[in-house]
């Protein structure tokens, strides 16, 4: 986990939020590397911008075998072309996880984090704040051969909303 120290008085510059969710299923599969955008907000920023991100979504599964769900704050510059552009994680420890069930039925999944941009984002440019997420089970390939068209529903409610912070000076 990163850690972030700033001192001193810290303004409210922008507030960015939807609940415009985009997906409306995770495939499940074997891998934890399949995401799907859930949601995602631009946001116009500076070098040393303060970002508090938060985010939540909705699955309902039907299968009737235990799934794992994840889901991790991305990050891109969508002032660069989309051929040069380069997607990161904000914080590659803060994910969040965790198993569904026919019993559970429904699952909600949130997390929080701050952010720091870095100090050589560039003038103008705009970042895109990207909730993913994804869906997988052993279960899935329990005979070898997978169940290519198992997946989980995204239900059409969730939040990503980012709060922009400046250091005072």
């Amino acid at each position: 986990m990163t850690e972030i120290n700033m001192v001193g008085r810290l303004d409210l510059v922008g507030f960015h939020s939807t609940g415009e969710v985009t997906a409306d299923e995770l495939p499940i599969d074997l891998p934890t590397t399949t995401w799907r955008t859930v949601l995602r907000v631009v946001v116009p920023v500076d070098a040393g911008d303060l970002l508090d991100v938060s985010a939540w979504m909705r699955t309902t599964t039907s299968v009737d075998y235990p799934v794992g769900v994840g889901e991790h704050l991305w990050a891109y510059d969508v002032d660069v072309p989309a051929a040069e552009r380069e997607w990161w994680r904000l914080d590659p420890s803060g994910s969040v996880g965790m198993n569904i069930v026919r019993d559970v039925h429904h699952l909600t999944l949130g997390l929080e984090l701050p952010y720091v941009v870095p100090a050589t984002w560039p003038p103008g440019h705009r970042i895109v704040v990207v909730l993913r997420a994804d869906a997988h089970s052993t279960a899935w390939d329990r005979d070898g051969n997978g169940r290519a068209d198992d997946a989980l529903a995204v239900d059409p409610n969730g939040r990503l909303t980012v709060r922009r912070f400046k250091l005072a000076v």
